[in-house]
């Protein structure tokens, strides 16, 4: 039966980032009238402070800060790939989201998409961009809820059968509500109590962890132990592993900026320096990814027994036996507010694409920017719904499967995106080619090795299977725009 102050704790923190949702209109101080940037980007006016609480809580989801941990839990060494990525990612950001802010700036872009509509005129490029985007995304959406789920299931507070699915409903109702009619600005309301809970928890639970096992040493060396007496895993990388581990920590890093619930976040900044300097600082969320990744290695020293398929329980696990009854319900409730800021983001991102790129393009060519608001609204709403419906419906590993999958895709546009940031050299058609080059090979890769996203080449080095996509689909977009250059030119020759 469930403890009535850790439930009271986490209740506590749940319905205050819900009223804080609420209040999110006081971000909004004009009576303009309704618009797709005002809805989806808070008409570009977030400072240094806000965006770095956004972008950080939309990059570093919840379901992050269980899997990472759950995997170093159950694999060892590789899983802490996720470190490096996300530092490589802070140099990427500093180059690539303050421009792409200036090009979107000017032209009143509102997504990815339109800026490559716009940047190479090719509606066909633009919808598979766009489209590509929403397919990577609503995996990542689901994701979350699992978080939750098994937040809630190692704490004791997810009921068993309806009532349980019930709780989760209800967790997330107040959310969709509020980003129905407040848009951005309420997951960036809720981004402040997120960083303010994420760090302190993840400070409070490393302090009594190393104080009841006796330092870092204690726990790296009963860890240790622990993986031995299962077999194989190990905290330490082999020669093996290396190559795996550089190439995801590289590839994850290339997508990660394509999503896009990041660019979303990242336009709603008020200037390219807000960027930079937001670029910065993000190393701060990455050492809370860090910590908690050493709590994977607390749980093996500490014993805890995860369920078979389930290591992202690990964590909250030990924080249930570690901690007093009100003060683990805080620590849930905070890694539950974690994910609801990176889906609320989510859903408007892949609302907006939708809209913009999709049904202003092919359906609704002359529709009002009060109509956009109202169709984004709607589809954000839906994408919730179907997120809960697929938590409902399939098995976890299923979404985890399609998450994977969504990393490969998602940086089949880097090409159309990234590079044409810099330059217009790479044709239209030819990025098709290689966008389409990409997609099935680094698909075809990923089921053939049961959804895994490392593959072998040659039968000896193991690599990331999206990286190997990327660049099959450069080098297909790089050839192509040399034959189809060519092609050009001797047909224009003929006309002379």
């Amino acid at each position: 039966m469930t403890e009535g102050p850790m439930a009271a704790a986490f209740l506590a923190v749940v319905l205050g980032a819900s009223l804080l949702a609420f209040a999110a209109r006081r971000l909004h101080t004009d009576d303009s009238l309704p618009s797709l940037e005002g809805w989806a980007l808070a008409d570009r006016r977030l400072g240094t402070l806000w965006t770095w609480l956004l972008l950080g809580g939309t990059i570093f989801t919840a379901y992050t800060f269980a899997a990472v941990p759950g995997l170093v839990y159950g694999n060892g060494a590789p899983a802490f790939f996720a470190l490096p990525y996300t530092v490589i990612v802070c140099p990427l950001a500093f180059v690539l989201l303050p421009r792409m802010w200036t090009i979107a700036k000017e032209h009143g872009y509102v997504t990815v998409g339109d800026f490559v509509r716009g940047h190479y005129g090719s509606a066909p490029l633009a919808l598979v961009v766009a489209l590509t985007g929403i397919l990577a995304t609503m995996p990542y959406l689901a994701l979350q809820l699992l978080g939750i789920r098994a937040v809630l299931t190692a704490g004791g507070l997810y009921p068993r059968a309806a009532t349980g699915d019930l709780v989760m409903v209800a967790i997330f109702a107040g959310l969709a509500v509020a980003t129905y009619r407040h848009g951005l600005r309420a997951p960036t309301v809720i981004s402040a109590l997120k960083g303010v809970a994420v760090f302190c928890s993840v400070l409070a639970v490393c302090w009594l962890v190393l104080a009841r096992l006796g330092g870092p040493g204690g726990i790296f060396d009963a860890a240790e132990r622990r993986l031995g007496e299962t077999g194989g895993a190990s905290l330490l990388l082999t020669p093996e592993q290396q190559p795996a581990f550089a190439t995801l920590a590289i590839g994850s890093a290339l997508a990660l900026l394509m999503y896009p619930h990041v660019q979303i976040a990242a336009f709603a900044a008020s200037s390219p320096r807000v960027l930079q300097r937001v670029a910065v600082a993000l190393p701060a969320w990455t050492a809370v990814l860090a910590l908690f990744g050493l709590l994977g290695i607390a749980a093996l020293a500490y014993g805890v027994r995860a369920p078979v398929g389930g290591a992202e329980a690990a964590v909250p696990m030990l924080v249930d036996r570690l901690m007093p009854a009100a003060l683990a319900g805080l620590v849930f409730g905070a890694i539950t507010v974690g994910a609801l800021v990176p889906a609320a983001i989510m859903s408007i991102a892949a609302a907006t694409s939708f809209v913009r790129n999709v049904y202003v393009e092919y359906f609704h060519p002359t529709a009002t920017p009060k109509r956009q608001v109202r169709i984004a609204k709607a589809v954000s709403l839906t994408a919730k719904v179907g997120a809960v419906a697929f938590v409902f419906g399939l098995r976890d590993q299923d979404a985890i499967n399609l998450q994977l999958l969504g990393g490969v895709w998602i940086l089949q546009i880097f090409p159309a995106v990234a590079i044409g940031l810099y330059t217009r050299r790479l044709h239209p058609r030819a990025l098709l080619a290689g966008w389409a080059t990409g997609m099935l090979a680094g698909t075809v890769m990923v089921v053939r090795e049961g959804f895994s996203p490392v593959v072998p080449i040659g039968g000896q080095v193991e690599i990331y299977a999206g990286l190997v996509a990327l660049l099959l689909n450069l080098a297909v977009a790089v050839a192509g725009t040399a034959i189809l250059d060519r092609h050009r030119q001797g047909t224009g020759a003929l006309n002379r």
